[in-house]
């Protein structure tokens, strides 16, 4: 049996295609091995978000043609995409395939194995207005599924490359969705993300039909879902209709990932965002009334070129208004080939250091504060993995995100359970296990371990 080894870097969307790359390799008979061991063939599937996913992108491919320099090296992704050239200058590389024709990569190993001539596939993704259908029915080690729903980005951020990698907004087929979420579901799946490029764009490419839609016929239409969670919604597209829907739903969870960037509206409109402060703060106060103890998460750059300090005292302060759960903090990095990288008025590593530290201190603060609300609540968590410092005691997530270490069992992984939240904290908070609710949502007691 031909044995395949995959590599993946970057982020939630490329997770999901390795896993719709490894079913096609698996319809084809290979075995899929650890990627350190030796294989017939590597995968690696990269990154560019940053100029440092294109350097640790061409170090784990130097890696595989160390590993075994007979294999056929196959290099697909974000980075691919971009810099095919680049790639294909690397001793060793066979076939590189960018963020389209996934479906061609084994024809294109099986070509190369007999003319022996490295294959360039990559194709003008600009081009591209149709949604690439890749299958997934289930996950090598998740016990939330994720489910791609769309593709590529209409929005042109100064600093951001991913419109050029992935291409324009396209939007999945609603009817493709809801099959595919109740084969993950009738895989035994209780949480489905739904995850993209641009996850909460999704139908603008559509007539009449757009997320709320897509929201309520999951709901309506998937048999046994229990929890439906958006990767990432951008504030813009958070309509009115999308709260309804929400305020409706008896499956969407208390807990929205919704990118803030900057909180100063003069470095919102350099990074070419589409929304004011003022507009963001209006929509986290409408979802806070229909969700009462949502979780919002977001992701911050800070430094972003020009930043004074009044601007990014902007960004602390309404970061603190409005109690974020939890933030994902980056220093901006110049990425090669956006306008925010050719611009004036970059910031200096050390300011920008100290301001990472200010705001990854404020979140701290504020994840701490958003978990002690729910201490001595009971909470409906699903076991993910066993936590490693322990017997007996493994980790999960809350439908609202908070991380929980509880006593629990190898079976209870990826069912629902009961848990009294006994000690709020951050990262972690610890749980106090009641019961497990079984399929019919009927409770099953357990003895109390």
């Amino acid at each position: 049996m031909p044995t395949v080894a995959f590599h993946t870097l970057g982020c939630k969307v490329n997770h999901y295609e390795t896993e719709a790359i490894w079913q096609l390799f698996k319809e084809q008979n290979y075995d899929r091995v650890e990627f350190e061991s030796t294989a017939d063939v590597y995968v690696i599937n990269t990154c560019t978000v940053t100029n440092t996913g294109d350097k640790k992108s061409r170090q784990v491919i130097r890696r595989a043609v160390r590993k075994n320099p007979d294999a056929v090296i196959c290099v697909t992704g974000c980075y691919a995409q971009t810099s095919p050239a680049e790639i294909m200058a690397i001793p060793g590389v066979d076939v590189v395939v960018g963020t389209q024709d996934r479906v061609k990569m084994l024809d294109y190993i099986e070509q190369f194995k007999v003319e022996r001539q490295p294959i360039n596939g990559v194709r003008n993704i600009m081009k591209n207005r149709v949604y690439e259908e890749l299958d997934v029915p289930a996950f090598t080690d998740r016990t939330r599924a994720s489910l791609k729903i769309q593709e590529g980005c209409n929005n042109f951020c100064t600093f951001c490359i991913i419109p050029w990698a992935r291409g324009l907004m396209r939007s999945r087929d609603p009817q493709e969705v809801i099959r595919q979420a109740q084969q993950l579901v009738d895989a035994g799946y209780k949480e489905i993300v739904l995850t993209g490029i641009h996850t909460g764009g999704y139908g603008e490419d559509m007539k009449d039909y757009n997320l709320a839609s897509l929201l309520s016929d999951l709901e309506a239409n998937v048999t046994g879902l229990k929890r439906l969670r958006i990767s990432s919604i951008e504030a813009s597209q958070i309509t009115d209709e999308v709260i309804d829907v929400i305020d409706r739903s008896n499956i969407i969870v208390r807990h929205l990932h919704i990118p803030l960037q900057s909180g100063s509206d003069t470095v919102l409109k350099r990074m070419r965002r589409k929304y004011t402060m003022e507009f963001f703060g209006e929509r986290l106060n409408r979802l806070k009334e229909v969700l009462p103890g949502l979780a919002v998460t977001s992701d911050v750059i800070v430094g972003f070129p020009g930043e004074t300090e009044e601007e990014f005292m902007e960004t602390y302060n309404f970061i603190k208004e409005h109690k974020f759960s939890e933030l994902h903090v980056f220093p901006y990095s110049k990425r090669t080939g956006t306008p925010a990288a050719r611009m004036e008025d970059q910031i200096d590593e050390d300011v920008k250091n100290e301001r990472v530290h200010r705001l990854i201190a404020l979140s701290d603060q504020l994840a701490k504060e958003y978990a002690s609300q729910f201490e001595g609540e009971v909470l409906e968590v699903i076991p993910e993995e066993q936590f490693k410092e322990e017997d007996g005691l493994f980790v999960g997530y809350t439908d609202n995100y908070l991380k929980v270490i509880l006593p629990a069992t190898e079976d209870m992984i990826g069912q629902i359970v009961r848990v009294k939240i006994s000690k709020a904290g951050y990262p972690y908070n610890q749980g106090q296990f009641i019961r497990v609710l079984d399929q019919e949502s009927l409770t099953v007691e357990k003895a109390v371990i």
